[in-house]
Order: C-alpha cells, then sequence, then structure tokens
C-alpha cells in the first residue's frame, strides 16, 4: 500500500542568492516535527516559465512525508516563503526569492480555488517534471493516467532544464 504521507514539493528560485533562499526554506521544512525530508532531487538551472523576461531559475523537488494536512501544509509553506524573504510581486509568474509549490500529495486528487493537486502546471512544465522524475520516475500521475515518466516524455515544455549541483543540502 502506498505510504498516503508522502509528497513532493518543487523549490524553485531566482532572485539574489538562489541557492541560499532553496537551502533555507528546505532546513525549515525540516523543522516540524509532524514531518520529515526523505530525499532531494538534483538542483537544476532553467529558463523561466510564462513570463520569459526575467532571470533563470533554480529548481529541485523535495520528498517529505508529513502527518500535515493538505491545506495545512500549504499554509505552512507560504509561511516558509515569507520567513525566508519572499516578496510580494504582481503579474504573471514574478520573479521569486523563493518558491514553494505542492505538486504531488501522494495518490490525492484536489482541485479548488486555493489548491490543486496534482500541481495544475505538472505536466506541462519540464522543471518540475524532470526532478520528479529523477526521484520516482515510475509513480503514477493521479487524475492523468500516466506515469510521471510518460509524462515528461510527452511535456509541451522544451525548456532548458539542466543540471546545477548534485550535492547541494547542507
Amino acid at each position: 500500500m502506498p505510504n498516503e504521507r508522502l509528497v513532493y514539493i518543487c523549490a524553485g528560485s531566482n532572485m539574489g542568492d538562489r541557492l541560499y533562499y532553496i537551502r533555507e526554506a528546505t532546513h525549515r521544512l525540516q523543522e516540524y516535527k509532524d514531518q520529515k525530508l526523505l530525499r532531494v532531487s538534483i538542483l537544476y538551472g532553467s529558463e523561466p516559465w510564462g513570463n520569459k523576461d526575467q532571470p533563470d531559475y533554480l529548481n529541485c523537488v523535495l520528498e517529505i512525508e508529513t502527518d500535515c494536512e493538505p491545506f495545512d501544509l500549504l499554509d505552512r509553506l507560504k509561511y516558509i516563503e515569507k520567513f525566508v524573504g519572499r516578496r510580494s510581486r504582481s503579474g504573471n509568474w514574478p520573479p521569486r526569492e523563493i518558491d514553494l509549490d505542492i505538486l504531488l500529495y501522494r495518490t490525492l486528487i484536489i482541485k479548488n480555488q486555493r489548491l490543486i493537486i496534482p500541481h495544475k502546471y505538472l505536466v506541462s512544465r519540464r522543471f518540475m517534471l524532470q526532478p520528479l522524475h529523477e526521484l520516482v520516475p515510475h509513480l503514477e500521475l493521479p487524475g492523468y493516467g500516466i506515469s510521471v515518466s510518460q509524462a515528461l516524455q510527452q511535456c509541451p515544455d522544451q525548456g532548458r532544464v539542466e543540471v546545477y549541483l548534485t550535492s547541494w543540502l547542507n
């Protein structure tokens, strides 16, 4: 039986000290007693998606086990973003010091104004799929009927996603 508390979070940054923001957010996630960081992907460099007129991103996927319910986890991630130094910016897909998105909450499907799981752009963003594929290539995406590997092969996004650092969490 699959672990119903296994969650995949995409972390990204393209402002300031990008590596610092991702490391700091990852460390903050580990401070909660009801969750455990299990694995992290390689850190990838990628060109921006959507609004192309901004610096390149660093992205990774974090695999955590948590007892935190999805909406509480979303609130926790927004708190960590603010604590680590994310500033509010207007417009679609603005640059960010840190961005934490729930990609998957194992087999759960949620669709409402506050939260969509699987992440609404998961199958159309290579920078999310590539690090997720590294961790769980054969995992079936809830609601899609395909694996992460198949989603990556079919991904319409052909943007650049390349290895930046293989070992980055200290």
